[in-house]
């Protein structure tokens, strides 16, 4: 019964659902699900639900599946929402997730965090702020300020952010090789979505088809 409710579409009923079930059921089969249904399964929705739901049955077990579910921006972002949402029973993060958050920008390089910042509700400024984010070096501490909106020393930006800016002000002709999700609001040539698409992975492509 509880698979086949997480293997339905997501929604807030079916997450009510689950939330039920999850009631009746040991935390670590739960945190197994979470990390099969993520690993295996590659969903998005339902293993970040459930690594909420986690936040709130066993911290330790939340503690020690968050990393291997919550693997990149779009889980983060997915996460996020959940937890502020309600729909796990509470509408803030919590000194546990919080801390867990910060880490996993501080697991990863600048570059890739600008990459894997695609989306809002909410955005990464948004998660930032509310987590206290603190950068490590000079050049996430530039990137933090970049996505909060401060006036940061652009030089210290990291250079895909750089490639970025200059080819938006059109002081380039070279696409960056940054999702094209950041570059469909710009006047972009047949020529430049050619090489949008040779730099893209073979997933994107399949879905942009």
């Amino acid at each position: 019964m509880f698979l086949k409710h997480i293997l339905r579409p997501t929604r807030a009923s079916n997450w009510e659902k689950v939330l039920e079930l999850t009631k009746e059921l040991d935390a670590e089969f739960v945190a197994k699900v979470a990390v099969y249904s993520r690993e295996k399964g590659f969903m998005k929705d339902m293993p970040a639900f459930l690594v909420a739901m986690l936040s709130t049955k066993d911290k330790a077990l939340f503690e020690r599946v968050f990393p291997r579910v919550i693997d990149n921006g779009k889980m983060l972002r997915n996460f996020v929402q959940i937890m502020r949402s309600g729909a796990v029973g509470r509408k803030s993060l919590g000194s546990l997730p919080k801390r867990l958050v910060r880490e996993w920008f501080e697991a990863r390089k600048a570059e890739t965090i600008f990459k894997q910042s695609v989306g809002q509700t909410p955005s990464f400024a948004d998660i930032l702020k509310m987590v206290h984010a603190k950068p490590q070096d000079a050049e996430k501490e530039a990137l933090y300020g970049y996505f909060i909106g401060r006036d940061v020393d652009a030089e210290k930006l990291p250079e895909i952010v750089k490639a970025f800016e200059k080819f938006k002000r059109g002081d380039s002709f070279e696409v960056p090789n940054v999702p094209f999700q950041m570059l469909t609001a710009l006047p972009i040539s047949t020529k430049e979505w050619t090489q949008i698409a040779r730099n893209a992975a073979w997933q994107m492509t399949r879905m942009n088809l």
